[in-house]
């Protein structure tokens, strides 16, 4: 089984993917934490990585896909993955494709969580009070949001058009949210 995960910033999609991978056993692949590993490891691409961030750029699609292309290299993920947080564009989600086409693990289902603008904005307003973070304001976060139905929507589009997406409502508890993940799931199993 390889899934991609996608939903807003807040929509529960690390909080899914951590209750996803003890459920069926598959690797979780975080770009983020990818990212830090690399950069930490110092490895080729965490060095290249390290130059840009330090710069105050963000990473290119070129070295995340290779960070990815290096995970996916890796024993544990032969049997599949759940990846969060990627793609995030559509360039994005065609590199992906091409990437896992060529090496012969498809995605099989791309997972949309929906969850209510202002729902979001109240789950990020009190993540970041419980975190102490001063920059998830509501004008902030109002604007990340935009941004990310302006780059999202047609990634959601893409896998649409391939047959592979479903959504699930992100509302609710994080056990009514997972339970309706594993029905997608099974369904789409059959």
């Amino acid at each position: 089984m390889r899934i991609v995960l996608l939903g807003a910033p807040g929509s529960g999609k690390g909080t899914q993917a951590a209750l996803l991978v003890a459920e069926v056993d598959l690797p979780h692949i975080s770009t983020g934490a990818l990212l830090r590993a690399a950069v930490k490891a110092g490895t080729l691409l965490g060095k290249r990585a390290k130059t840009v961030i330090d710069r105050g750029e963000l990473v290119s699609d070129e070295i995340m896909l290779g960070l990815i292309e290096e995970r996916l290299a890796q024993p544990d993920v032969k049997n599949g993955f759940i990846m969060d947080g990627y793609p995030r564009n559509l360039a994005q989600a065609e590199a992906l494709d091409e990437l896992l086409e060529r090496i012969g693990q498809p995605v099989v289902e791309a997972l949309q969580i929906d969850v209510d603008l202002e729902m979001l904005i109240e789950r990020i307003s009190k993540r970041a009070a419980e975190e102490g973070r001063s920059d998830d304001t509501e004008e902030v976060v109002r604007k990340r949001m935009r941004v990310y139905e302006e780059q999202t929507a047609p990634v959601m589009e893409y896998y649409a058009r391939k047959g592979l997406l479903s959504r699930v409502l992100g509302d609710g508890t994080v056990d009514e949210v997972f339970q309706r993940i594993k029905g997608v799931l099974q369904i789409r199993a059959a």
